[in-house]
């Protein structure tokens, strides 16, 4: 088990591939500009690393504090159990992919930012009274580069959405789907 703390970079290797076991992790590339693009999350029991991406570069970034299993792709092939499991929650990356490519496309940002929301409530968020929290806490530049916007303008979004009684933020500013 490999334990790092929210905002520690983790260490990826060719043939290796990481399984969150508790927290959740925030994939990234740069554009050549330098700027970061989410590319998804991974959260309990989904796999990531780079046997399993052609982005180059590619950056898995602790969202929250996180534990970690790390397996060769030789261990894998030598466990079809494994392998099978891995390739189960592969499929939901695959999904949640897909959902992001077409939250991008949509040209308002703040249907951008409900949907990037929603979808986030769907993978960590909990019920709570009045709502759904966020286990992970956002930085308004975390959903910037999520939805491709600035901070400046999810920050104008999520005042919006906050008048509008969609979401509100509580007490350990975690988001809260109202």
């Amino acid at each position: 088990m490999h334990t790092y703390k929210s905002g520690q970079i983790i260490p990826m290797y060719p043939h290796e591939v990481w399984v969150v076991c508790r927290g959740v992790v925030q994939l990234n590339t740069l554009h050549p500009s330098g700027d970061e693009v989410l590319v998804g999350f991974a959260v309990q029991a989904m796999p990531f690393g780079l046997p399993l991406t052609n982005l180059d570069p590619y950056q898995a970034i602790a969202l929250s504090d996180i534990d970690l299993m790390r397996f060769t792709l030789i261990e894998l092939e030598n466990s079809p159990l494994l392998y099978q499991g891995i390739l189960q929650h592969l499929n939901r990356r695959l999904q949640q992919t897909e959902s992001l490519l077409a939250l991008v496309s949509n040209k308002r940002v703040e249907e951008r930012l409900r949907q990037i929301l929603l979808l986030l409530k769907q993978e960590v968020g909990i019920p709570v009274e009045g709502g759904t929290r966020l286990t992970v806490r956002l930085t308004h530049q975390h959903l910037a580069s999520a939805i491709s916007s600035t901070r400046v303008t999810v920050t104008r979004a999520m005042k919006l959405l906050q008048d509008e009684g969609w979401l509100k933020v509580d007490r350990d500013r975690h988001i809260v789907l109202v």
